[in-house]
């Protein structure tokens, strides 16, 4: 060993020695402590602290981050803006009078008992939405001309062989007979698109207090592919009802992207129709009153001359200048930089007066 190196190994030892002294520790005691820090450190194992492996396990992310399925944490942060989304009050109203409208025309539809209720009112997105329908079932595509955009409402089988049952005669009091393994036929499609006509007309009937709009029947698809209508990652309205006759009855359900909905975004956000937000007619009127008495300064326009700058510079006391202004012209009269109106230019009473014959309207940016 060189002298470098024991010459430190004694420096150290000396060290260790006057810290004992001083502390009143022995050797024994020195080895205790050390073995509990050891201790402490290989506690490090249970500590609450996670690695990248545990923290892509709870989100649900794989070693190539392209098995995120529908459960993991990744999408649950994602929809969870659905939560969140922007909410529409006046859709509540709207529906619920879609319920009582539809109860009148149902019943005059089938001559029987119709109870409809309005389950609930929720946001969804369009591609989930589209997986969750159980099949089969009938989708009827409806496009709101005015806003030139498209809809959706989905009859469940229950309610197609109910509806068909109780349009053919069947008897009160007997569940209707549910044939399944089959695709509908013609007379039960156009029997159901009698049905979806009139929910439709109500459904128009139902906005009109809010816009004016009408929904058209486009389409009835059997299969949820063919019935795409918006993007699958796109927010939508969707309404759940559910319609009763008798014993008989099933659901339907109205989905209306918000896209659809944008026209008459405004108005939907109101907490009651006609509502005006900050509008005081009261003051308005004061307002009114009071600048209808306010005093403005007008300014006749005799002529107008262009020169140059130098020559404007340079003009003197008793100068004359001419302008092209006739006695007949009419002369403009300007409130600050607006001109308002022209008349010909004429005297009263010893004093050079204007006649106002002409307005003139503000221009146009």
């Amino acid at each position: 060993m060189s002298d470098s190196k024991q010459n430190a190994v004694k420096e150290t030892s000396e060290e260790k020695e006057a810290v004992k002294k001083n502390a009143g520790l022995t050797d024994e005691d020195i080895n205790n402590e050390i073995s509990a820090s050891d201790e402490d450190i290989d506690m490090g194992d249970d500590s609450p602290i996670l690695n990248k492996d545990e923290i892509d396990s709870l989100l649900g992310l794989g070693d190539d981050y392209a098995d995120i399925d529908d459960g993991s944490g990744v999408m649950a942060l994602i929809n969870s803006a659905l939560v969140n989304y922007e909410r529409l009050p006046m859709l509540d109203i709207v529906f619920d009078r879609l319920v009582r409208l539809m109860s009148t025309s149902l019943r005059n539809l089938t001559s029987d008992n119709v109870d409809i209720s309005l389950d609930h009112v929720s946001t969804v997105r369009f591609g989930d939405y589209l997986n969750s329908i159980p099949l089969p079932a009938m989708l009827s595509v409806f496009k709101a001309e005015e806003w030139d955009n498209y809809g959706l409402m989905v009859t469940d089988s229950s309610l197609i062989y109910s509806v068909v049952d109780v349009l053919l005669g069947g008897r009160k009091g007997t569940p209707s007979i549910r044939v399944e393994g089959r695709p509908y036929t013609t007379i039960e499609t156009k029997l159901v698109e009698r049905m979806i006509n009139v929910c439709l007309g109500d459904l128009s009937s139902a906005f009109d207090p809010l816009s004016p709009v009408t929904f058209a029947f486009e389409r009835m698809e059997t299969n949820p592919r063919f019935a795409t209508i918006t993007q699958s990652g796109n927010a939508c309205v969707l309404a759940r009802m559910r319609i009763d006759m008798g014993d008989r009855g099933g659901r339907a359900e109205i989905l209306i992207p918000y896209a659809t909905l944008e026209p008459i975004r405004e108005l939907l956000l109101q907490m009651f129709m006609g509502e005006k937000f900050g509008r005081d007619s009261i003051w308005e009127s004061h307002l009114t009153e009071e600048l209808l008495q306010t005093d403005i300064y007008l300014s006749a326009i005799l002529g107008e001359l262009t020169m140059p700058l130098d020559t404007m510079l340079n003009l003197k006391k008793g100068q004359t200048l001419y302008f092209n202004t006739k006695p007949e012209d009419k002369i403009e009269l300007c409130c600050g930089d607006f001109p308002i109106y022209k008349g010909p230019m004429g005297q009263k009473q010893g004093k050079i007066a204007v006649k106002i014959e002409n307005y003139i309207p503000p221009k146009k940016d």
